[in-house]
């Protein structure tokens, strides 16, 4: 049985895929699996695939018709062996040893627990220049308000994953915030590594970074969300924690693409959406714990936003960042 295995779907990115197989080749730690899921390409990413598994036989090529992320990412778990699954979009590369580092984790000294999710941090990668966004969990009580809800940055045990059974949302943007928050209530151990990174390369034409109607997909991804905790009875535990966690999403990184989108009718629909959701789901929000706790310049920025403001805010926000 392979340490992970480590899924990764390809969809049209000739242009930076032999650098994101060749940080897997070269990783420090060698009992990996490779599954790349090639997702309906239509430019060479299929020869560079086929070059890597014809080198190393520890990469798979799968061949898939084109669904999109989520469908990639699930197919390619029919297929994992390993003892922890790992996710890597193929844009995006990792320093050599970080699955070697991050399995070091996976386990404690004394051997008293083995870790059911293992987080890294991980840089923002621009064209001329690099933001470390460093893991901040070290309070298991509040662990959803703090953890990163992506999924490329974690290793996860896979006998875990496939006991909940958890997919990711297909068809969806933000599929990620959907996998992370069904799959943190259950976790019971968790761990961190620092200094390790994955290098998340910011393309202007990528998905995350083409802002249009689909930005809205985010309210669906959120309701599935607090359906699940409504229905698997974690509401009452949880409540607060998603509560402050919808409201920073929907207020804050969701805010800010949304004012990204030309259209100015569209633009207002959606940031009044996503302001109607937090008020039908949350409506005592401004009372939160997280929000009156926490004295941050952005948590006053939040408690500051009703309908008028948020559209103000809207105003000055494309200002700043020149948006046209």
């Amino acid at each position: 049985m392979p340490k992970i295995s480590v899924i990764v779907p390809v969809y049209n990115v000739e242009e930076y895929l032999e650098k994101s197989l060749t940080s897997l080749k070269n990783q420090t730690l060698k009992d990996l699996e490779f599954i790349v899921v090639d997702d309906g390409s239509t430019d060479g990413s299929a020869a560079i695939i086929k070059k890597f598994v014809k080198e190393d036989s520890r990469f798979s090529y799968h061949k898939k018709k084109n669904g999109g992320l989520s469908d990639a990412r699930n197919y390619g778990m029919k297929y994992a062996k390993g003892e922890y699954l790992a996710f890597l979009d193929s844009d995006d590369y990792i320093d050599l040893d970080l699955y070697e580092k991050m399995y070091e984790k996976t386990h404690d000294e004394k051997g008293f627990f083995q870790a059911d999710i293992v987080e890294t941090d991980f840089i923002w990668e621009y064209p001329d220049k690099q933001v470390v966004d460093v893991s901040k969990v070290d309070d298991m009580t509040r662990v959803i308000v703090d953890i990163r809800v992506v999924a490329w940055n974690k290793l996860y045990r896979r006998e875990f994953i496939e006991k909940l059974g958890v997919k990711f949302s297909k068809g969806l943007r933000y599929e990620d915030v959907d996998w992370c928050y069904k799959i943190i209530p259950y976790m019971e151990h968790f761990a961190s590594v620092h200094g390790t990174y994955v290098h998340y390369v910011q393309r202007p034409t990528s998905i995350a970074n083409t802002q249009n109607e689909k930005v809205r997909d985010i309210y669906q991804i959120l309701k599935n969300a607090i359906t699940y905790y409504e229905d698997h009875k974690l509401m009452y535990r949880y409540k607060n924690q998603i509560e402050y966690s919808v409201l920073r999403i929907i207020f804050g990184s969701s805010f800010l693409r949304t004012i990204q989108i030309k259209d100015p009718t569209l633009r207002k629909e959606i940031l009044d959406e996503g302001y109607d959701f937090v008020m039908h789901y949350f409506p005592d929000w401004r009372h939160n714990k997280y929000l009156q706790a926490d004295k941050t310049l952005k948590n006053y920025y939040y408690r500051t936003i009703n309908r008028t403001t948020l559209h103000w805010y809207a105003k000055i926000f494309r200002l700043l960042k020149r948006v046209k």
